[in-house]
């Protein structure tokens, strides 16, 4: 049988909520944390441990080749093409995500090359891989979701640690396949969690990774770097840019962030999308649109304070805003962001250009005095039960701070609240990106759209909330569920039009 090509596959499907907050939100925070720990467990919580990169000069030559390790030895491989000035890098910054390096395709060229790495390298051929590498594949067991056993921190780990991880690789005749995305990330801003760094941002990236395939249809990679310096997670996706389809960019803090997907976007001919920002501002729009219409209030009347300022703060205000909001004010750690303040930076600046009209300041507290919406994205417990019942009527709290909101549903609906959103799958009124980006990427893969816009961003937003029809909202159903087979195909359509209308 003849291989053309590489899928990246789930190890366990995500058939129900249930399984979904076990991959992924909130479960997938458990291994997080216990690899910060230890990063040694990323080989026993995610799929490391048989996994190897294989570098070459040329695409299709370490795509063979990774056929080739998965076809013989079972082993989950990744062909990448890298520039050959850029290699010593790419490989000191990538060996967070694998058991093993493989450059023997490109031996003649790295022979004296000494790369600072704690995994083994292989440099020459007609070596027993199996032994150079130790990789170990725990695919081979018929794993049953069933299996789990004790609360839900034990059920996600347990998960992680009896299947190696939740994704894995297979093999295809099919010869059209697009090259994977790239979930990027140097582990500077992972969930609630903030810096933990590359090891244990990797479960985050397979459970995405997971999602891309089983809801878009998506093939994605997870790659956490080691390095969390601007110019070099640059130039390491510059130089791997003929490896991939798209850039997703993920957990990276701001202001990093901006800088990084800026440039890319300037210097690439790929479609490159920080989730963290603009996968958030999609379906916070989607959301408060279908909310808005429950409370019977119009965008561009409501007074919207959202409590954080980071990279998806600022992406969901520059959607609202091109959606029709007219007043909005952010808050982060020093109170609110107004014009001037000493503690703006360069960004912070710009958004306060945009927002707080009236040049408000003050607290928290002070900014929701008669507001319609609070949009949390900072942290966990900072909205208090009495700023709620300051606000307008019938507010609308979106809490979505993960894996902790920034306050509790029932503790925010005894308070006055009018309908209650969180960014998890065990509470009603989940936002949670996993509604955007299988989708999105879907579309600007099929309609090969190289550049997201506002624009898009908006037409993407309003297909998730179509999606719900006006006899079927409720102050408990604003938004479709995480696993609606829907919302792929909605925004694929809307993303055609998109495309026929250029």
């Amino acid at each position: 049988m003849k291989y053309n090509s590489i899928n990246y596959i789930p190890k366990i499907e995500p058939e129900s909520l249930e399984i979904l907050s076990l991959i992924y939100t909130p479960g997938v925070g458990h291994a997080c944390m216990k690899i910060k720990e230890n990063d040694g467990l990323s080989y026993i919580y995610t799929n490391r441990e048989n996994s190897v990169a294989v570098l070459s000069f040329d695409y299709e030559k370490s795509l063979k080749r990774a056929i080739f390790l998965k076809d013989t030895l079972n082993i989950d491989s990744y062909p990448f093409e890298v520039e050959e000035n850029m290699l010593k890098l790419v490989v000191e910054n990538i060996y967070p995500n694998f058991c093993g390096i493989d450059l023997s395709l490109i031996s003649e060229n790295v022979e004296s090359l000494d790369f600072k790495v704690e995994i083994p390298v292989l440099k020459k051929s007609g070596v027993n891989i199996n032994e150079f590498f130790h990789p170990f594949s725990k695919n081979i067991f018929m794993f049953d979701i069933n299996q789990l056993q004790g609360d839900f921190k034990e059920q996600s780990l347990s998960l992680r640690e009896k299947a190696g991880g939740v994704m894995e690789s297979s093999l295809s005749e099919e010869s059209t396949l697009h090259r994977p995305v790239a979930i990027i990330s140097d582990g500077s801003a992972v969930l609630g969690f903030g810096n933990i760094g590359a090891e244990a941002g990797l479960p985050v990236m397979e459970g995405k990774a997971v999602i891309f395939k089983s809801l878009g249809g998506v093939n994605a990679i997870p790659l956490c770097l080691k390095t969390q310096k601007t110019e070099e997670i640059i130039k390491i996706t510059q130089a791997l840019k003929n490896s991939f389809s798209g850039i997703n960019l993920e957990d990276i803090s701001a202001p990093r962030c901006f800088d990084i997907e800026n440039e890319l976007i300037k210097t690439l001919d790929i479609p490159v999308f920080h989730d963290d920002q603009h996968g958030t501002a999609i379906v916070v729009l989607a959301a408060l649109l279908n909310a808005l219409s429950v409370a019977k209030k119009e965008i561009n009347s409501v007074k919207i304070v959202i409590s954080g300022a980071g990279a998806a703060a600022q992406a969901v205000s520059k959607l609202l805003l091109t959606a029709g909001a007219e007043n909005i004010i952010h808050v982060d750690r020093k109170g609110i962001v107004y014009k001037n303040r000493e503690t703006n930076d360069a960004y912070l600046e710009k958004l306060a250009e945009i927002t707080n009209k009236k040049e408000l300041k003050g607290t928290l507290k002070d900014a929701l005095d008669g507001a319609d919406v609070f949009i949390g994205l900072s942290a966990a417990g900072v909205l208090k039960p009495g700023f709620i019942k300051e606000m307008a009527e019938n507010p609308l709290i979106f809490a979505l701070a993960n894996p902790t909101p920034e306050i509790m549903p029932d503790i925010a609906k005894e308070a006055g609240a009018f309908i209650v959103a969180t960014g998890r799958s065990d509470f009603d009124n989940q936002i949670n990106n996993s509604l955007a980006f299988p989708g999105l990427f879907r579309g600007l893969l099929d309609y090969k759209i190289k550049k997201v816009t506002e624009k898009i961003k908006l037409e993407c937003a309003i297909a998730i909330a179509s999606l719900i029809k006006d006899e079927d909202l409720s102050r408990t159903n604003i938004l479709p569920k995480a696993l609606d087979p829907r919302v792929v195909g909605v925004i694929v359509n809307r993303l055609s039009k998109k495309k026929a209308d250029q």
